[in-house]
């Protein structure tokens, strides 16, 4: 079988690593490793096909050092095991691992004390943000970096590389068409390499039209190209119109980021909104957003629209309250200009701290001072009365501060 063409085009040098300048350019963190010829252990993350492969592998041939590859679901224990005795034969052994934020315990504790030691030198590849989703123990072991989204000029730049390699000889392609891949990739680089390729073999006489390229993806292009107000119009449209309580609008906004295919921004968005609009006036749509879009993730498309209609209609019919973000921002605001002040000594693990534990009183409430003496009176919530459960709160608010005084 033959490779595909993002692999026949894998860099064997950083400098042919398209973007990620803030790491590989000239005097960055791993461009310095190479001219060292040093390595050490690290997880590099991002999105699909915006090059962490393509490090990792450059990395490894740049430097000469022996390697193995890994991947955290699909290999076992006994790869794992093998991979350890050749390292020991080797006297060191760097180990590439994909889904390395699905590494199990077993294979943890396999792996860790030889990381620890130097044995091996691991570069773990994620799409997940690894301080949320790799385990502690690994993360102090690496060092951690992030790559960054290629934009249309570094994609542009590959797809012209593409062109001139001798795996697509022939191939006739005018700017509209390189255009259009780009648009229909969404900053994915072995995307735009995989239509490009499937163009090429599909086409009869190697010319690259327009009319092949929608034959084989039809996907709307409107949404993915960033250098246009369309992109962030549609994201914007969508949090203001379940702001505004507007169902049909929301829906259709909804429906466009759908068939563009743009998934993590989606769920990114109703993660923000449920808890920047609606907050404190229903706060059960938290939970309710977090399932919808664990169920989305398991359904994938076409059924992932129906748990997203279905919650983004409760959350444009649903009250509405910033009063959660108004406070958190108020007091940022002001730690940022310098209104903090010492904690107050009845607060500090200090021998002779004066603290009265909340809960050997009635009602687990005793006076005492928490902020600092210079912010004392400070007030960052400010209760609204726009629902009933914040009607609720602004009661118990109330009540306390009359016993706070």
């Amino acid at each position: 079988m033959n490779e595909p063409l993002a692999v026949k085009l894998r860099p064997s040098k950083l400098s042919d690593v398209v973007g990620q300048s803030h790491l590989i350019g000239k005097d960055q963190v791993l461009y310095n490793l190479v001219k060292n010829k040093r390595l050490v252990s690290m997880i590099l993350y991002g999105k699909p096909g915006i090059g962490k492969n393509s490090i990792a592998y450059a990395l490894i041939n740049e430097l000469g050092f022996k390697y193995r590859e890994l991947n955290a679901t699909i290999n076992n224990k006994k790869d794992f095991d093998i991979v350890v005795e050749e390292a020991r034969m080797y006297k060191g052994l760097v180990v590439i691992m994909d889904e390395i934020h699905r590494l199990n315990k077993d294979k943890q504790d396999l792996l860790l004390p030889h990381v620890e030691s130097g044995l091996i030198t691991l570069i773990g590849l994620t799409t997940s943000n690894p301080y949320h989703s790799i385990n502690p123990a690994i993360r102090s072991r690496c060092q951690i970096f992030e790559l960054k989204e290629l934009d249309d000029k570094d994609l542009l730049k590959g797809l012209r590389r593409a062109i001139k390699s001798a795996y697509l000889g022939g191939i006739k392609i005018s700017n509209k068409e390189l255009s259009h891949i780009i648009k229909l990739s969404g900053g994915d680089l072995r995307f735009a390499y995989n239509l490009l390729e499937v163009a090429y073999l599909t086409s009869i006489d190697k010319k690259i039209t327009m009319d092949i390229l929608k034959k084989i993806n039809n996907k709307p292009a409107f949404f993915h190209d960033k250098n246009e107000d369309g992109y962030y119009d549609v994201l914007s449209a969508f949090q203001k119109s379940i702001r505004g309580s507007d169902v049909n609008a929301a829906l259709h906004y909804l429906g466009r980021l759908l068939l563009a295919g743009d998934f993590d921004s989606i769920f990114r968005r109703l993660s923000v909104i449920v808890y920047e609009d609606i907050g404190l006036a229903n706060p059960s749509m938290g939970p309710k957003v977090m399932a919808a879009i664990e169920a989305s993730e398991r359904l994938g498309m076409p059924e992932m629209c129906i748990p997203l209609g279905v919650v983004i209609i409760e959350l444009c019919l649903s009250p509405k309250s910033n009063t959660g973000k108004l406070a958190i921002h108020s007091a940022i605001l002001d730690i940022e200009q310098g209104n903090v002040g010492s904690v107050p000594r009845n607060l500090k693990n200090a021998p002779d701290s004066t603290y009265k534990y909340p809960h050997d009183f009635p009602n687990a409430f005793v006076k005492q001072q928490y902020l600092p003496d210079k912010i004392k009176d400070r007030e960052y919530y400010k209760a609204k009365n726009t629902s009933k459960y914040e009607k609720q709160l602004l009661e118990i608010y109330n009540k306390l501060k009359k016993m706070f005084n």
